[in-house]
C-alpha cells in the first residue's frame, strides 16, 4: 500500500469534509487502542481544531497511560490538539445503581459493557455541539462491515468513519508510518468495556488477521464447506458474528407504508 497517499487523502476529505459542513474541527475518544491513535493523527494533520477527550469507566491504568502518552505525542507534534478527561466513572456507577436488578447476571454484564460506550458517545457529542466540532469514528473494516464489533449507538454513533475503508493490518501499517508511539501499536486491541484486561480475540475467538483474512474470503464467495481444521473455524466464527450483527451495518429499516393506505 502507498502509506503517503492514502494518509493525504484520509486528511484532505477530513478537512474538505469539515469545511462543507461548516464545522470547526473535531472530537475524538482517545482510548489508548491503535484505532483511536490513528484517527486522532489523521485528524490532528488537518489542521484544525482536535479535542481528544479521555473518558475512563474503572479503566485499566495501562489503558489510561497510553491514552495519555499519545495525546502528549499529538500536541508534540501539532498545533491546534487540546485534551480533556471526563471521569464517567462516578456516573457510571450512579446510573448502574439506579437500574433494577436481574437475574441473568452474563446478561446484564453484556447490557453495561455497551452502557460504557453509549455514555462515551453522549459525552463526544456534548462537546461536539459545545465547539461545533465533528465526531470522528474510529472503526476499521473488519469491525464496521465484517463482524459488527461494535457498541450501537456507541463508538457507532459518529459523523464520519475515516478509517472504516481500512483493515486492520493496513491501520497499523498507517500507524507505524505515521510514527505513532510503539506501545500503542504492541498493546493487544482491546475494547476496554469490561473493567479486565480481555482482549478483543477473546471476544471474538480469532485474531484481526484471521477475521480479514476470512472476511476476504466471504467476498469472493467462499463457504465454511471450502476449509478445514482451524480456517473453517475462523470462517465460521466470521460468518455467525457478520448475520449476528448484520443489524448494525444496514440502515435503520422503515415501515414503509403503501400509498393507497394514505388516500
Amino acid at each position: 500500500m502507498n502509506a503517503e497517499k492514502i494518509v493525504d487523502y484520509i486528511v484532505t476529505w477530513l478537512k474538505d469534509y469539515a469545511v462543507n459542513a461548516k464545522l470547526n474541527g473535531f472530537v475524538i475518544g482517545i482510548s489508548g487502542g491503535i484505532d483511536s491513535a490513528l484517527t486522532s493523527t489523521l485528524c490532528a494533520k488537518t489542521g484544525l481544531p482536535v479535542l481528544c477527550l479521555e473518558m475512563p469507566i474503572h479503566q485499566a491504568k495501562n489503558q489510561i497511560s497510553r491514552a495519555y502518552n499519545h495525546i502528549e505525542w499529538l500536541q508534540k507534534n501539532f498545533k491546534h490538539v487540546s485534551m480533556m478527561q471526563v471521569n464517567l466513572t462516578p456516573v457510571f456507577d450512579s446510573l448502574v445503581a439506579s437500574f433494577p436488578p436481574v437475574e441473568d447476571e452474563e446478561q446484564r454484564f453484556m447490557s453495561l459493557a455497551n452502557t460504557r460506550a453509549r455514555l462515551r458517545m453522549t459525552s463526544l457529542y456534548y462537546f461536539a455541539a459545545l465547539h461545533g466540532y465533528l465526531v470522528a469514528g474510529t472503526g476499521n473494516k473488519v469491525e464496521d462491515f465484517g463482524v459488527g464489533f461494535y457498541t450501537k449507538y456507541g463508538d457507532g454513533g459518529v459523523d464520519l468513519s475515516p478509517i472504516a475503508d481500512l483493515m486492520k493490518s493496513e491501520v497499523y501499517e498507517l500507524a507505524k508510518y505515521l510514527g505513532i508511539n510503539n506501545e500503542i501499536i504492541k498493546a493487544a486491541p482491546t475494547d476496554g468495556l469490561w473493567g479486565d484486561d480481555r482482549t478483543d480475540e477473546d471476544q471474538l475467538g480469532a485474531s484481526y488477521d484471521e477475521l480479514e483474512w476470512a472476511m476476504k474470503k466471504d467476498e469472493l464467495g467462499k463457504t465454511a464447506l471450502d476449509f478445514e481444521g482451524r480456517q473453517k473455524d475462523v470462517f465460521s466464527i466470521y460468518k455467525k458474528l457478520n448475520a449476528t450483527n448484520k443489524h448494525k451495518m444496514i440502515p435503520i429499516p422503515v415501515c414503509e407504508i403503501p400509498e393507497e393506505f394514505k388516500k
